[in-house]
């Protein structure tokens, strides 16, 4: 390349750089999402004509003058025009360059007027070919060398002299392709990239939408459930009960309940008390507790005197209607207040916890049958147990014991027993917030990973 074809396009590329800060601006501006969609408004449209028409005016004023000619980016915002705004706007761009050319005369004013208006209409040609949008990098690139390309072939076979107009060619052509498609391909990459944020925005904005959506169905089952867990235990004559739930999530498989009398007519004397830990979390573990919960409750009113019948065909039912696998964990027993007495069942559940108000000693209430929902036609056994002034049953899913700190060491049922020992002259009530609470400053920051589900039973 020799120093005159060299030079010229160091001039070419200082003019481009103009031109793209001004495109540039013009992409950042409000209405040019609308060019973007393909449907600009007609005053969108003649603000884009005006615009790429000055730069077309100034890649002419602001060229070299070689050879009685000169060299130029004039081609360059026309064919930008029709890229972003179609025909009318390329058409309109490049009659302003080409009126502009034809006033300064020259041997190639024929040709280099021509060549300005078809780089508008062929880019508006091309916006309309590819769906009213921009065509991309590739496409805009090839068709800035192919524009010039043309625009050497007009020249050769329009402008006359011959000989003068080939040498012309012979010297322009290759600074005056290699700076249009230059300049094309910085815009086109700006486009493009601008593109591809509105494409993530409307992506992120989507997917907030969605999210929002979601939060506002987990809020709403959220509340569904709670509606499930009782909001106050109705006074039970000769026992002081409490219960609670935490969440891991905005909603869980964890669940207690209080039977009240007006749904099974067991006689005043008993009452039902049920806490149970579904398998998994999340929504469909919250669907199964829903289903679990009915269930036993129904089941119960069926068979008032024996809890192990109840939770036999319980599971029968929910084994039947459980097709993803899940199963529940079950502990429920029925509270005899003329007796004082406690008869259970445990399906599965972590054995609870029986301190006894004579030594302080601890019974666990072990296991009298499998989980619900794993295997049909399972047989449950019952046991019973008599009680006393200030003996405590603890309750509790195995998210207390298994709740960890942030060096993964468990809680454990060690230290639920001394909690349990040390503060069994609290209420029920001041039992569960004690435990609650050094469960809690047991595992310091590190997130809760289960649900936790604790009831307290002491004998008045």
């Amino acid at each position: 390349m020799d120093t005159t074809i060299l030079s010229s396009l160091l001039v070419l590329l200082q003019m481009i750089c103009v031109i793209v800060v001004v495109a540039y601006l013009l992409t950042r501006s409000r209405f040019f999402p609308d060019v973007l969609d393909g449907h600009p408004a007609v005053k969108i449209q003649i603000l884009l004509v005006l615009v790429f028409g000055a730069l077309s005016v100034y890649g002419t004023m602001a060229g070299v003058e070689f050879m009685g000619a000169i060299i130029n980016v004039r081609d360059l915002g026309p064919m930008l025009a029709g890229l972003l705004g179609g025909p009318y706007v390329g058409l309109g761009a490049g009659l302003i360059g080409a009126a502009y050319r034809l006033s300064l005369g020259g041997f190639t004013v024929y040709s280099c007027s021509l060549a300005t208006v078809l780089a508008g209409m062929i880019g508006g040609l091309i916006w309309l070919a590819n769906k009213r949008k921009f065509a991309g990098i590739k496409i805009a690139v090839l068709f800035a060398i192919l524009m010039e390309g043309l625009h050497m072939f007009l020249t050769i076979a329009i402008s006359s002299p011959f000989d003068q107009a080939l040498a012309l060619v012979e010297a322009i052509s290759v600074p005056m392709i290699v700076a249009n498609a230059a300049g094309m391909f910085v815009f086109a990459f700006i486009v493009e990239n601008l593109q591809n944020e509105r494409k993530m925005q409307s992506e992120r904005d989507t997917l907030l939408r969605e999210i929002e959506r979601k939060n506002t169905e987990l809020a709403i089952a959220a509340e569904i459930q709670q509606s499930f867990l009782p909001d106050t235990i109705a006074p039970i004559p000769g026992f002081d009960v409490a219960a609670r739930s935490v969440m891991a999530k905005e909603v869980g498989g964890d669940f207690f309940d209080v039977v009240p009398l007006e749904v099974i007519p067991i006689d005043k004397s008993r009452v039902g008390v049920m806490i149970a830990d579904v398998s998994g979390k999340g929504i469909p573990a919250a669907l199964f507790m829903a289903l679990s919960r009915i269930v036993v409750r129904v089941n119960a009113s069926w068979y008032p005197d024996r809890p192990a019948d109840a939770i036999r065909d319980a599971n029968n039912i929910i084994t039947a209607d459980s097709r993803a696998g899940m199963f529940v964990t079950l502990f429920y027993g029925i509270l005899d207040t003329e007796q004082t007495s406690f008869t259970y069942v445990n399906a599965g559940h972590n054995p609870p916890l029986l301190c006894h108000a004579a030594d302080g000693s601890f019974e666990e209430l072990t296991r009298t049958g499998i989980a619900v929902g794993a295997l049909m036609n399972q047989e449950y056994g019952s046991e019973t147990r008599m009680l006393v002034s200030g003996d405590i049953l603890v309750l509790y899913t195995d998210g207390i014991t298994e709740a960890e700190n942030a060096g993964l060491e468990m809680y454990g049922e060690d230290r639920l027993r001394s909690v349990i020992g040390r503060s069994r002259d609290n209420d029920a009530r001041e039992l569960i917030t004690t435990i609650l609470g050094d469960v809690r400053e047991f595992c310091g920051d590190h997130p809760q990973s289960d649900d936790i589900t604790l009831m307290v039973i002491k004998v008045e």
